[in-house]
């Protein structure tokens, strides 16, 4: 473990050299967009999310409005991000719920969020974090996960594991803006299926690196 604490000390130390004013690509104004934004980022692109929630935003402004809305014309609107029906029970699900039981306010804890319909640890995190500010964990996508694994900081594959790995070395402060430094960096360098490790500036101490 003391390795793996000096290898996220180095990480940190060029991640935050390179990437000091990371954060979330989501575009959002409160925490419902924020919200219902990283509902529809699952297994889409933050840049196809900004793209549909451009206008979804301006007919659905609260929760009550997503809560209310008509499940056919909700999935017509974000069928171009993928698994639209599904997303589309999630979304209303989520806001009828925060209507009923917060008062039409996204919560601010781990707890409370997690029993809102497709909300998971990243989701939550995410929402925590970018939207209050809140530190009670890693967010953990596709990025973080392959990124950490590379970078040696983890060994396992499940979200929660790594996550669970990820906080034991990377000091609380620096939780919410490291996952969006890493997203950056995935998206940017190190990418999934062909990692630019000629211009990365974690190469040399990255044990993955092919340079």
């Amino acid at each position: 473990m003391i390795a793996v604490k000096d290898r996220a000390k180095k990480v940190l130390k060029i991640l935050k050299k390179t990437y000091p004013e990371a954060d979330c690509a989501l575009v959002h104004k409160n925490p419902i967009q924020l919200l219902v934004s990283t509902i529809l980022s699952a297994q889409c692109t933050d840049k196809r999310v900004n793209i549909v929630t451009k206008d979804l935003f301006k007919k659905y402004q609260t929760a009550e409005d997503f809560a209310s809305a008509k499940p056919y014309e909700l999935e017509k609107e974000i069928k171009s991000t993928g698994f639209f029906r599904q997303k589309s029970k999630w979304i209303m699900g989520a806001t009828l719920k925060i209507v009923t039981d917060f008062n039409g306010r996204v919560p601010k804890s781990m707890e409370e969020l997690l029993t809102l319909p497709g909300v998971a640890r990243k989701t939550a995190n995410v929402v925590l974090g970018t939207a209050y500010q809140i530190a009670a964990g890693i967010v953990v996508d596709t990025h973080v996960k392959r990124l950490a694994k590379r970078l040696g900081l983890t060994q396992n594959q499940d979200p929660v594991k790594v996550e669970r790995d990820l906080v034991q070395i990377v000091p609380r402060q620096d939780w919410i803006w490291f996952s969006h430094a890493l997203i950056t960096h995935g998206r940017q360098l190190c990418k999934a299926l062909t990692p630019l490790c000629e211009k990365c500036p974690l190469s040399s101490i990255c044990p993955s690196s092919k340079n």
